[in-house]
């Protein structure tokens, strides 16, 4: 007996994704599918190329067929992705799908380096990424990305003059660090600072892109609230150290983006500089900082913690060198970013959620 079109359908309905509770053909993630004889062939189609339940996915769909259709089916799944989106303002930056911002309270605690691995992490998944250095106070991710003699080349689209992205390892770039030179000091005040952050955001062809990160500067200010009333961010990143002085300011930026005015969803808290462990030892944690300090944070405040980033010198020089640390393949620091890469990849998705349609 033939298989149908209708017993394929009937049977993913029992392979859920386990983030968005659904499964995967009320989702609208199955796609493609033809049946020639016991070849059964079709695309499932994830809300990220990072989905960390990619294989998962992919066992549970080839044992439904199996199951509930034919033991003697011969099954070919491609696993393939379409970034989500919730974004019904496509005024600003209309082939943007999602705008993270990566914040922390105060200064110090490694937010660029988490900005700049993530972009990277991201892009290395497959995803289109791009990257907009908002911090007026120390730009720095023209020498983590090794572009700080380079300069955005500008051309006429459309009757006006737009910005042509820094493209390295894979990710769009553009920085205030690229309005001077590295030793030149840019003494702006918060309206020259703004104006000059929205001629970044606005007058740079992104083009399309999953993800756009922006790297604010520290604390809470009038840049974060520019970038929030410039575009609409989908969710903000917070980044911490296990210090109860560094918690202390993450409880407050996260307040600040959870303000009525602001409203911003708060994806999630990395812990940076978790713990070291000794290259001679690389089985074996120290927490110099503390422990579980972002951990009972993120539970007091009911976010998840979307990564722990150990303290390895490494990880300062590769940014030092201009090669983020996640290009380091299977060391314990580029695994780390890579795990975070795909927990925030998890988190947009779930914040996307409510808007995915069925494509059956």
């Amino acid at each position: 007996m033939s298989i149908t079109t209708e017993q394929v359908l009937d049977a993913l309905k029992n392979v859920d994704d386990p983030d968005l509770k659904k499964d995967i053909v009320t989702l609208g993630m199955v796609r493609d599918l033809t049946i020639e004889g016991k070849n059964v062939n079709f695309t499932v189609m994830l809300t990220t190329p990072a989905c960390p339940m990619k294989e998962m996915i992919h066992k549970a769909s080839v044992n439904a067929i199996l199951h509930f259709v034919d033991k003697e089916a011969k099954v070919n799944v491609k696993m393939d992705a379409d970034v989500t989106s919730r974004r019904k303002d496509k005024t600003a930056l209309p082939g943007v799908k999602n705008i993270i911002a990566v914040a922390s309270g105060k200064g110090g605690v490694g937010k660029s380096t988490i900005a700049a691995n993530l972009a990277v992490a991201l892009a290395k998944q497959g995803a289109k990424v791009g990257l907009i250095d908002a911090d007026i106070y120390g730009p720095s991710i023209p020498i983590m990305f090794d572009v700080t003699n380079e300069r955005p080349p500008v051309k006429s689209v459309e009757g006006s003059n737009m910005m042509i992205p820094v493209e390295s390892y894979g990710v769009k770039l553009n920085s205030i660090g690229f309005m001077a030179a590295p030793d030149q000091a840019v003494p702006w005040r918060g309206p020259m600072a703004s104006k000059a952050l929205n001629e970044i955001i606005h007058k740079t062809v992104w083009g399309e892109l999953d993800y756009l990160i922006v790297d604010l500067p520290p604390g809470t200010g009038d840049i974060h609230l520019s970038i929030v009333a410039a575009v609409p961010i989908t969710g903000a990143i917070i980044v911490s150290t296990p210090q109860q002085v560094a918690l202390a300011d993450t409880q407050r930026g996260i307040s600040m983006f959870r303000l009525p005015a602001v409203n911003v969803p708060i994806l999630g808290i990395v812990e940076n500089m978790a713990y070291f462990t000794p290259a001679e030892l690389p089985n074996n944690r120290y927490y110099i900082f503390g422990k579980d300090g972002a951990k009972n944070l993120a539970a007091k405040l009911g976010v998840p913690v979307l990564g722990q980033i150990p303290l390895v010198q490494s990880i300062c020089e590769a940014g030092d060198a201009g090669r983020p640390v996640v290009l380091q393949e299977n060391t314990p620091q580029a695994i780390a970013f890579t795990e975070l890469a795909r927990s925030v990849a998890q988190q947009i998705a779930i914040t996307n959620a409510p808007q995915v349609t069925q494509h059956v």
